[in-house]
């Protein structure tokens, strides 16, 4: 597949929102503005010929990397429709959806209004200060042209600049455009008097890092960390698939969503300059910018492409987001920011969580994965739910270590992912489906692997002393001071060559 457009980062001027063109024929046409940003109100308009007549227009429902229904449509006012004379049109509200009436051929002036009073990743915020755009919550879509490229235009308040992965529209001021609604849904904007750190290249390839209160942060050391972060996630798949890539800090706001080639992260009391915060911080980050390949490249039949306008289920995000936690380990480990007691004291914390808690008994992590659209990404607070992000991790590192042992350690879990990169990404343009996910990791290791697996479909106990012996690691679950089992894992007194082999490998 082809390499995503460059990272748009530039000085913003002003754009007049009577100076929208008259949209090109291949797709909608949408200017942003913000007049009033004290408002908390972005206005939008969208010019687009009916070519059918009537023109349906949707609100998407939830955001990609966000599995949770977010009801955008609540946030929207006072959506107006023109024809090219100026008439108004008769517009009809349905939930989420606005019908508009409109003869064949005419082009349409679409204006609204949308509250951006919610400062987090995966909603939408103006103030004086900044402006975040989360795309699919402000930019209604055409019914039936999700696949039709689109154009936007931003009119930013005078001294902004401008962070958005979107591609330039030619050499126009704050002019972008989008192949489809899946790239500009998958692209934030961030605007405001942005500070923006030293670039550096991974591979030959430019990496940006802007955003807005940065507070105390050493950005040096922000910078360094992040590209030995880079370097050692883009060397396990061996290719970077964008021009470019920009890490958006969008202020102190919880969360963080990965993004084709971005990522919006809110660094929300993250301070680099004491050991635990800097920890904290580049767990963070290798796991946003893991995402780019383990979630956004290699994913689920299911995500993507997307109906926006209901829940897009699947059972594997136990290895989409599970094995992504995995692998912020692996990347720091092998990016030397993280020794080994720390990678396994990750593991350990994780098996804690989830055996400690009751949810282990009553709901399996495939279950967790599928039913997140109700329970939540960590689980209800009834006792009887797990979170995907605690055991998916455990099964990642038991899944390496089996593949490990069954090939005398000349294979890995990085050969799983490189085949599924490889082979759907690259070849197919596809996700793959639980079966072909199973199926790559046995012809990996050789060999069946159904004992693993049904640690993922069942609630049973995990036989953690014969998968972690593998790597010559006792389990101890003596109970703590609070009676909770341990999980703490430690290296055998006398371990034989191949278990002291993959122990090595971490």
């Amino acid at each position: 597949m082809p390499k995503l457009p460059a990272l748009v980062l530039g000085l913003a001027t002003p754009l007049a929102l009577g100076t929208a063109s008259a949209p090109p024929a291949s797709g909608p046409a949408y200017t942003l503005s913000m007049p009033d940003p004290a408002s908390h109100r972005f206005a939008v308009t969208l010019d687009m010929t009916a070519a059918s007549g009537d023109v349906t227009l949707v609100m998407p429902v939830w955001t990609p990397g966000y599995y949770q229904r977010m009801n955008y449509a609540e946030k929207v006012r006072d959506l107006a429709a023109t024809d090219q004379a100026g008439h108004p049109l008769a517009v009809r509200q349905e939930g989420n959806r606005w019908h508009i009436a409109a003869p064949r051929g005419a082009k349409l002036r679409i204006r609204y209004q949308v509250l951006a009073d919610r400062d987090f990743v995966a909603a939408n915020f103006l103030d004086a200060n900044k402006g975040y755009v989360s795309p699919a919550g402000v930019f209604a879509y055409p019914e039936g042209r999700l696949r039709q490229p689109v154009t936007l235009r931003i009119a930013p308040q005078a001294g902004w600049t401008i962070a958005t992965g979107l591609a330039p529209l030619g050499k126009a001021a704050n002019a972008y455009r989008a192949a489809d609604f899946d790239i500009l849904y998958d692209s934030p904007i961030l605007m405001g008097k942005l500070e923006r750190l030293p670039s550096f290249q991974v591979r030959g390839v430019p990496h940006h890092f802007a955003g807005v209160e940065f507070g105390t942060i050493d950005r040096a050391l922000l910078v360094s960390d992040t590209r030995k972060i880079v370097t050692a996630a883009s060397a396990i798949l061996g290719d970077i698939p964008y021009r470019d890539y920009t890490f958006l800090a969008i202020g102190p706001t919880p969360g963080g969503i990965e993004h084709l080639n971005s990522t919006a992260v809110g660094l929300s009391g993250q301070d680099n300059r004491t050991p635990g915060g800097r920890l904290r911080l580049n767990s963070f980050l290798a796991h946003e910018y893991f995402h780019h390949y383990n979630v956004k490249r290699i994913r689920p039949r299911e995500l993507g492409p997307f109906d926006y306008e209901r829940e897009n289920r699947t059972r594997l995000l136990w290895v989409s987001e599970g094995f992504t936690v995995y692998y912020e380990g692996v990347v720091m480990r092998r990016a030397g920011l993280i020794d080994r007691e720390a990678f396994l004291d990750d593991l350990s914390g994780n098996m804690r969580a989830y055996e400690n808690g009751p949810g282990h008994r009553f709901q399996s992590v495939s279950q967790a994965s599928y039913e997140t659209w109700e329970d939540g990404p960590f689980g209800r607070k009834d006792g009887k739910t797990i979170s995907y992000y605690e055991k998916g991790p455990v099964i990642g590192f038991m899944l390496d270590l089996a593949i490990r042992h069954a090939t005398g350690n000349q294979r890995s879990l990085d050969d799983v992912m490189r085949a599924l990169y490889r082979d759907y990404y690259q070849r197919a343009g596809r996700g793959f489906t639980d079966a072909e996910f199973r199926a790559t990791c046995e012809r990996i290791a050789g060999t069946s692997l159904a004992d693993l697996f049904r640690y993922v479909d069942t609630t049973d106990d995990p036989d953690y002393a014969r998968y972690f012996g593998y790597a010559g690691l006792d389990v101890d679950t003596t109970p703590d001071a609070k009676g909770e089992r341990r999980f703490t894992l430690t290296p055998k007194r006398d371990p034989d060559a191949l278990q002291q082999r993959i122990l090595a490998s971490f």
